[in-house]
């Protein structure tokens, strides 16, 4: 194989032995490319150095670190590079890598970018996504919010606009059905693309990718774990120039779609509802406090989109995202001055290990970002 062949299996491989999102990988994936990382890692050899974390003035980064790195080497022990990508072929599963051609530019400003995506179905990634829009919401939506995400979904499908959602209950199949009745649809999944998540949708996946694609950053065979759809959803919103939430609750994870838009500039949208009904607080708080668009109709989509509209934000939008006990006790010890990693760990009582591990869940999830002095929650 040459350089690019080897860099494209490391980064196959790498999701393997790695859940998306980690943010110390990515730096080493930037500072010493894929195939290093894998070669070291296959071969035994300890982690290439990186400058991304201060290991002298956290001197507890380091063990951490060796812990992280030697279940990675195990995890690398039992992956066999020819079986993984030609066992993913035989299911019509691809791997498509930065600087593929099928990979969407959009996502190449995504911090913690993605090592790489695993593709299913018979349209192109990057060209489907070219004129697209995220279209997100609750998983127990009401009759009133599948019908506005199907009526949107359609319209747009109508004018050549790829609906790109994340293949749950409720909202996001609702819009799936729709843009698939008029043409392709993306959804991008937190579980290996040989796993029907949720078992419902298998018959919808499969209609999916017979126009669109399915995508993913797990290798076959991966089931979802719950830090998995938050770092998913930053793909969600990375692939589109704009995110609409149609209905969302309080603690709905399509606010977190709308976050990691609004980090990225991308145009924030979201529908109206009663406001006697809970799964449409979400949609009236970005609304009212975040410099969301209203949209009431496929056309609204389309005009802000045509002209390039985006939202004045007044800032990241905080929600509160559904967390693990541990990670929300780490997300309360990040001050908004910011910490090192160690610091953080002593004010929450966690080790040094998980504290990292969660502070990767966190980052992904747009809820704390890096610092001079390590780690803050994103000011607003």
């Amino acid at each position: 194989m040459g350089e690019r062949d080897d860099e494209v299996c490391a980064r196959a491989c790498l999701t393997a032995v790695s859940g998306p999102g980690n943010t110390w990988l990515a730096d080493l994936l930037a500072e010493h490319g894929a195939a290093r990382v894998w070669a070291a890692l296959a071969s035994g050899q300890g982690p290439p150095e990186t400058d991304s974390v201060d290991t002298e003035a956290d001197p507890e980064a380091r063990p951490a670190m060796e812990r992280t790195w030697n279940r990675w080497r195990t995890r690398a022990e039992r992956v066999d590079p020819d079986g993984l990508l030609g066992d993913s072929a035989e299911l019509g599963v691809r791997f498509v890598a930065p600087g593929d051609a099928e990979w969407p530019g959009r996502l190449d400003g995504l911090d913690p970018g993605p090592y790489g995506l695993w593709v299913r179905g018979g349209g192109d990634l990057r060209n489907l996504c070219l004129r697209s829009v995220a279209l997100v919401g609750a998983r127990a939506a009401t009759a009133y919010g599948e019908h506005v995400a199907s009526e949107m979904a359609y319209t747009l499908g109508e004018h050549s606009v790829i609906t790109v959602s994340g293949g749950a209950y409720g909202i996001d199949g609702a819009a799936h059905r729709a843009a698939h009745a008029i043409g392709a649809t993306v959804a991008v999944l937190a579980c290996g693309l040989d796993v029907d998540y949720p078992r419902g949708h298998a018959a919808l996946f499969a209609d999916v990718a017979r126009r669109g694609a399915l995508v993913s950053e797990r290798p076959l065979g991966a089931t979802p774990r719950a830090p998995d759809f938050l770092v998913r959803n930053r793909l969600i919103a990375g692939l589109t120039p704009g995110t609409v939430v149609v209905e969302a609750g309080r603690r709905s994870g399509a606010l977190n779609t709308a976050t990691h838009a609004a980090s990225m500039d991308r145009a924030v949208m979201a529908v109206p509802g009663p406001v006697t009904s809970a799964l449409s607080v979400g949609c009236h708080t970005l609304l009212r406090g975040h410099g969301a668009l209203c949209v009431t109709s496929a056309e609204d989509v389309l005009e802000h989109l045509g002209d390039g509209a985006a939202p004045e934000s007044s800032g990241p939008v905080r929600v509160e995202a559904d967390l693990s006990p541990e990670t929300e006790r780490v997300l309360s010890a990040v001050p908004r001055a910011g910490a090192g990693t160690a610091s953080i760990a002593l004010e929450c009582g966690g080790d040094l290990e998980g504290t990292m591990r969660a502070l990767g869940v966190l980052a992904a999830a747009g809820l704390v970002e890096r610092c001079t002095a390590g780690w803050r929650t994103p000011r607003v």
